[in-house]
């Protein structure tokens, strides 16, 4: 099969029409590409070139269009080539010749640029949303678990005694940045490339300004060769959302570990989780590990554009048709990993009584111990040395850290007795202890749920 492709070539090889066609990708961007093109003809008016009655035409037969497409009734043709050309010729077909010139003043390149700049925006608004539903359900469960206290890690060993609703506001963080990041990638990218033509722009008088302010753009682009040859705003935003997987990434796998037997922190709603085809006993925590599987793929597409655009000269580039799966594919992986992390969290059942009991084994309050002599005059190293050998006895003996009998630690340094002592063994003391600005003591822990649901209030409002 071959087909004739305008008055300039000759029919095509099959096999350049299969590598050539890319709707089967790009159809995803009709709706842009219908406000894209309305916007033209809005252009075309306002500068002469079309009259009144024939704008009005165009634009009821893009309305048209749109209403077959939301009908499923749209036929994508392969033969066309891609969402712009099948939308085109539907138009003629609709309203006759007078669609032959919605393309005046236009080219493909500039085309495409701008329907991706819209689909971005508005994918890109869409993660951020659910980014932020995701940190929301967050606090809620922080605010929740307020009372109940864990093992700190360092180097998945237990280091020192802290709170549940302090390490989920860690999570928090994480994605307090990862939603300022996208809205940063948004911001650089939410400018007009229509009327920057195939390269060199256009002859016709074209009020760029006006088109980008009726696609709620904040301005045109401001050079014809970067706005139709440049993607770096699509390496932004999926750059984004890569650094997203990697953190929901680091959030599923604690989900992994909390909920294992060995640590028993956590429990999975049942329907955020699978059983095995032969193992019955199974409840395997597959959120989380699909999830770890998505940030995969989000690293892929980040890296997938930067290599796509590396060796372009300036001026459009076909290799740029490969531009759009991976902005699709990043977009969607990251809206169903928030929305699959946020149902999971939001169901879970914390174990409260286990984490607790994790902090008594460990020898977590040994640097309150050191720190207790510090305040008695000792110098940090040597009270560290102290504890290092108090540790080593607790070790030899079989008990933990607090069940040495009084003599050692007097031994081990005559400061070590009495109530003060028993303080700094105490892991809920430690805890409290620890009001330094970020750390995880109640009333700090409280301010910052407080400190958090303001700030994501005022960048939603």
């Amino acid at each position: 099969m071959s087909v004739a492709r305008g008055g300039r070539l000759a029919a095509a090889d099959q096999a350049m029409l299969e590598l050539n066609q890319s709707v089967d990708v790009d159809w995803r961007l009709w709706r842009e590409d219908l406000d894209g093109s309305k916007a033209h003809v809005g252009g075309l008016q306002r500068a002469g070139v079309l009259t009144e009655a024939e704008a009005t035409e165009l634009q009821s037969g893009l309305d048209r269009i749109a209403e077959e497409i939301e009908a499923g009734q749209f036929v994508w043709d392969p033969v066309k080539e891609d969402v712009h050309m099948n939308i085109e010729a539907r138009l003629v077909e609709l309203v006759g010749p007078v669609g032959g010139k919605l393309h005046t003043g236009r080219s493909r390149n500039d085309q495409v640029a701008t329907d991706l700049r819209l689909y971005a925006r508005r994918r890109g608004t869409e993660v951020a949303q659910a980014v932020a539903e995701l940190a929301s359900v967050i606090l809620d469960r922080a605010e929740e678990q307020l009372d109940v206290l864990m093992p700190a890690y360092t180097h998945l060993q237990r280091g020192q005694p802290s709170r549940l609703s302090h390490h989920l506001m860690a999570w928090q963080e994480l994605l307090w940045r990862d939603f300022g990041r996208i809205h940063d990638a948004l911001a650089r990218m939410n400018e007009c490339p229509l009327g920057a033509g195939a390269a060199a722009g256009t002859g016709f008088p074209l009020d760029r300004a006006w088109v980008a302010d009726a696609l709620g753009f904040d301005r045109a682009t401001a050079n014809s060769l970067d706005a139709t040859a440049s993607r770096d705003f699509l390496m932004e935003l999926v750059s984004a959302l890569a650094i997203l997987g990697v953190h929901l990434s680091r959030i599923g796998e604690e989900l992994v570990l909390w909920s294992s037997q060995e640590f028993g922190f956590i429990e999975l709603a049942d329907g955020f989780t699978t059983s095995s085809s032969m193992m019955p006993q199974k409840k395997n925590p597959d959120v989380a590990e699909l999830v770890r599987g998505k940030a995969a793929l989000l690293v892929g597409a980040s890296v997938s554009l930067m290599v796509l655009e590396k060796s372009l000269c300036f001026g459009y580039g076909r290799d740029l048709q490969e531009d759009k799966r991976p902005l699709f594919d990043a977009c969607d992986n990251a809206r169903v990993s928030l929305a699959a992390l946020t149902g999971a969290l939001a169901t879970a059942k914390f174990r409260g009584e286990i984490m607790e009991g994790a902090l008594t084994r460990g020898h977590l309050v040994a640097t309150d111990v050191a720190d207790y002599l510090v305040t008695q005059g000792v110098p940090f190293r040597e009270a560290h040395h102290i504890l290092g050998g108090l540790v080593r006895a607790a070790e030899a003996a079989g008990v933990e850290l607090s069940r040495l009998p009084a003599a050692t630690f007097e031994a081990a340094h005559p400061a070590l007795t009495g109530e003060a002592l028993a303080e700094a063994l105490d892991p809920r003391r430690a805890v409290e202890r620890r009001a330094v600005f970020g750390g995880p003591a109640r009333p700090r822990v409280e301010q910052a749920i407080e400190r958090a649901r303001t700030r994501w209030g005022a960048a939603l409002a």
